[in-house]
């Protein structure tokens, strides 16, 4: 991919802060990496909003759902990491 140098006006604290995290040479990867996470959940958002207004709001039954297949897969990274040494597990079934 192409770049190009742009200027943009940060915190001092917060650029130097990050500085010291990623050392040299680190600093524009970092930011780069940082929009693009903020693009992605622009995207995100934008996708929620489209549902919502297709399907409507979610019931209390849809968001119950959700928040526990969240709950499962939490558990399941978290086993993962306990045993990923041991060869791992195949990601859980939900809904």
């Amino acid at each position: 991919m192409a770049t190009k140098k742009y200027t943009v006006t940060l915190p001092e604290e917060l650029a130097e802060e990050i500085r010291r995290e990623v050392g040299p040479g680190g600093f524009s990867a970092y930011v780069t990496h940082a929009i693009e996470r903020q693009r992605e959940q622009d995207r995100l958002g934008e996708l929620v909003a489209w549902m919502q207004e297709e399907g409507g709001p979610l019931t209390e039954e849809e968001l119950a759902e959700a928040e526990a297949e969240r709950r499962e897969l939490e558990r399941y990274f978290a086993e993962r990491g306990a045993t990923a040494e041991n060869g791992g597990s195949d990601l859980p079934m939900v809904g």
